[in-house]
């Protein structure tokens, strides 16, 4: 990650976030069983394969908007007294679905593990938005590293002047340790933690030239 090494201006760091209601949830599951028989463990899976989806159609999920893996077949061992012993064959099916109708989420989870689902990997709310979400905070990041330029300018008895350099700072990338902190300060506020919200956060290094008087 490029950064900038040698003192030439003004160089300030700026972060923001904002914040939205979620209107979008993703569920990620699986269906696997054990049979001693490869075929067994197939047929119990495509069992519990078409009950979930049925549950799934019940709640009003169209099959566009669940994506499902091939089954697949592998030994399933277990570890017991100081050896591997093998147990039968697992057979498995991985879900992800995603819903817009966020006050359903506690009877869908409900409902596909009693259809057979029977590993819940994540329930993840998002914004359908994002983009613009993350658009804003960019403009906001600007915003706060221009103003605290600006505020380093008038302490040193100095002006501002082109911008030089403008650098997208990811402060959980490798190589970017130096602004963690200032990015955690800077875009992180009660409001941010608040549950029910999605936030979304930028950060920016902008580099300017100081002005002749």
């Amino acid at each position: 990650m490029q950064m900038v090494e040698h003192p030439w201006g003004i160089t300030a760091f700026g972060a923001a976030s904002v914040k939205a209601v979620p209107d979008l949830v993703r569920v990620r599951f699986k269906v696997v069983r054990i049979e001693q028989t490869p075929a067994a463990a197939f047929e119990a899976s495509r069992t519990a394969v078409r009950a979930v989806r049925g549950a799934l159609r019940e709640h009003g999920i169209a099959d566009a908007a669940v994506e499902g893996s091939r089954l697949d077949l592998k030994t399933a061992t277990e570890y017991a007294d100081g050896s591997r012993k093998f147990i039968g064959y697992q057979c498995q099916a991985a879900f992800a679905v995603q819903s817009g109708v966020l006050d359903d989420v506690e009877p869908l989870l409900i409902d596909i593990v009693a259809a057979g689902a029977n590993e819940i990997e994540g329930v993840d709310f998002d914004v359908t938005g994002k983009r613009e979400l993350r658009a804003e905070a960019r403009r906001q990041a600007v915003a706060a590293a221009r103003a605290k330029a600006d505020l380093y300018a008038a302490a040193a008895s100095v002006r501002i002047g082109a911008v030089l350099h403008i650098e997208d700072v990811d402060p959980e990338q490798p190589g970017a340790a130096r602004y963690r902190s200032h990015a955690e300060a800077a875009a992180t506020s009660a409001q941010d933690l608040a549950p029910g919200h999605v936030v979304v956060s930028a950060a920016v290094v902008l580099g300017y030239a100081v002005a002749r008087h």
